[in-house]
């Protein structure tokens, strides 16, 4: 059967075909050339002028730190409390003879009395309680570092965020552009008689999915733009423009295993806290065996009786007795002990797992930096190798339009799996600076054609992922750094 009168002639659709495919062919290897894939990171989220900014105005802002501050100046108030004596007492009386009249000055048992009473705590005890809502104290500031940290990672966390969502847009630009020059050689070539309708269709159903996906990807930067503000206390629909890119921030060093252990260590908040309550258990263990003592109450007093009676007076001092204490005090000192190793079982335990996490980080930011050697050395540009050599074969009719396609559009996620690598290594380097206790994610495969992102734990599994990046099901919407870019 003869072509349509409307199809090109032979030569000229040839010279078409291959002005077409010169771009596509630019488009692949564009981004992965082999100076930008092998370059030295030019930035860093440590000296991102705009992160600086945000961070200093959310420890500025969040009520969440001015809580835990409030909590700390309350916990500090306590203590000069806890070492102050009781309360004195002051009694006013009267004492008459008789109910008939009032018999002072005319009888000598009736007379007017100001007494005063002060309890005295046995020796030591104040000194003790003293220390105890000291220690508590300083258990409160722990957790103001803690809120510090926390909010300092949420915020780099969720910048990195931005970062990656804007990276993948620009991801889908490059792959928009790829689809278009597809869509143009495929109508080219059904035109000419030498394609099929259906790599016509195909390239038009996927520009419209791609179309799809940026409408999710403007929104997901919208959302992760309202975190960022406020998380660092700016009205929600502030602008926020970003100059770091994420292939440029490179792989952290997190240091050697006993020095980034040992500097977690004197970091944590937790371990911190835990210290002070261990102090602060083995001082109430004191004051509960102190407790076993006394305390003593004094107390003075007048009594003018008017007339000629001289005045009266009088001083006592009391003591209370612990007759009970087989079932008060030496239950007191049993639960202090108990609580003190308690607290100190506890604080082994954080301590452990500290060391456990940053260990972990440390496993993980070597086989990710293994990874992005391996990106960078060869695996990007040995993508970019294939979609060259796969579009020579479709140029001599070796291969299918839909070969050339997968190739081009695999160039893309590997680029994305290879930021995905860089991300992920940037969250352990948060994680440790937060001397985070949370578990490291598990790492995934590291290829792109099985579908995997390194590091990324909330990423799909390996098959939902490969079937999102090649444009089949839709998936569901991202939901951190390490979500995909559906449909690239």
């Amino acid at each position: 059967m003869s072509p349509p009168a409307s199809r090109l002639d032979a030569p000229r659709s040839l010279v078409v075909v291959l002005a077409l495919l010169a771009p596509m062919a630019a488009l692949a290897q564009a981004p992965l050339s082999a100076p930008e894939a092998q370059a030295t990171p030019v930035s860093s989220l440590a000296t991102d002028e705009t992160l600086s900014k945000l961070l200093t105005e959310a420890l500025e802002a969040r009520p969440e730190l001015r809580q835990v501050e409030a909590q700390e100046k309350a916990a500090q108030e306590r203590v000069p409390q806890a070492g102050a004596l009781p309360d004195p007492v002051l009694q006013v009386g009267i004492q008459n003879d008789g109910f008939g009249e009032l018999m002072i000055g005319e009888m000598e048992g009736s007379y007017f009395s100001i007494m005063a009473s002060q309890a005295l705590p046995f020796p030591g005890k104040r000194d003790l309680r003293t220390q105890v809502a000291r220690l508590g104290a300083k258990a409160v500031s722990a957790q103001v570092l803690r809120a510090r940290l926390t909010i300092e990672a949420e915020l780099r966390r969720a910048y990195l965020d931005l970062l990656m969502t804007r990276e993948r847009r620009g991801l889908l630009d490059r792959l928009e552009a790829i689809w278009k020059q597809s869509a143009d050689l495929a109508r080219i070539r059904y035109e000419t008689g030498d394609g099929a309708q259906s790599d016509l269709l195909r390239a038009q159903l996927e520009l419209n999915r791609i179309r799809q996906r940026r409408v999710a990807l403007n929104a997901e930067e919208r959302t992760r733009v309202q975190t960022l503000n406020r998380l660092s206390g700016r009205p929600l629909d502030e602008p926020l423009p970003t100059t770091t890119r994420v292939r440029d921030l490179g792989i952290p060093e997190l240091g050697e295993g006993e020095a980034a252990e040992k500097d977690a260590m004197e970091r944590s908040p937790e371990l911190a806290e835990g210290r002070a309550n261990i102090a602060q258990s083995q001082q109430q263990m004191a004051l509960a065996r102190r407790e076993r003592w006394p305390d003593f109450t004094v107390s003075a007093g007048v009594m003018p009786r008017g007339g000629d009676f001289p005045t009266m007076w009088q001083a006592n001092v009391g003591v209370n007795l612990p007759i009970f204490s087989g079932s008060k005090q030496n239950r007191a000192v049993a639960e202090s002990v108990a609580m003190a190793d308690a607290a100190t079982r506890a604080t082994e335990t954080v301590e452990q797992v500290l060391r456990l996490r940053v260990r972990e980080r440390l496993t993980a930011l070597s086989a990710l930096r293994e990874t992005a050697t391996l990106y960078r050395s060869g695996l990007l540009m040995q993508s970019a190798a294939t979609a060259e050599s796969t579009l020579t074969q479709y140029r001599v009719g070796r291969a299918s339009f839909a070969s050339v396609l997968e190739a081009n559009s695999g160039i893309v996620r590997d680029e994305e799996d290879f930021l995905s690598t860089l991300v992920e290594a940037q969250r352990l380097a948060i994680a440790q600076a937060e001397v985070s206790l949370e578990p490291v994610a598990a790492l995934g495969g590291g290829s792109a054609g099985a579908g995997g992102m390194p590091g990324a734990g909330s990423a799909p599994s390996a098959p939902a992922r490969g079937a999102a990046l090649s444009g089949g099901a839709a998936g569901a919407a991202p939901s951190s750094a390490s979500s995909s870019m559906s449909g690239m």
